[in-house]
């Protein structure tokens, strides 16, 4: 095998490695676009005490409902609940 074959092969291998090894745990935890939530951020800025627990979350959130950005307060509109789920936090 050349040098230039090695090299090629190596390369690659360190891709499929890294790859690997990103951390993808957190970017599952958070669902497709539709099963996420626009809430998560706003829930850790303004409730991160009741995080994980999620009817909490929506009571501090609909607490401070004036705060939230539109996004998430046009979440609570058409239902008064969010989208956030346990997992959202994990």
């Amino acid at each position: 095998m050349t040098l230039k074959k090695f090299s090629r092969k190596a390369a690659g291998l360190a891709v499929f490695g890294a790859l690997l090894a990103a951390p993808t745990t957190g970017a599952l935890a958070q669902g497709t676009p539709q099963e996420r939530s626009d809430c998560t951020g706003d829930a850790f800025q303004f409730c991160g005490s009741a995080i994980p627990n999620v009817p909490q979350i929506e009571a501090c959130l609909k607490a401070n409902l004036n705060q939230l950005s539109p996004a998430c307060r046009s979440e609570f509109e058409p239902t008064g609940r969010s989208r956030l789920r346990p997992e959202h936090f994990s």
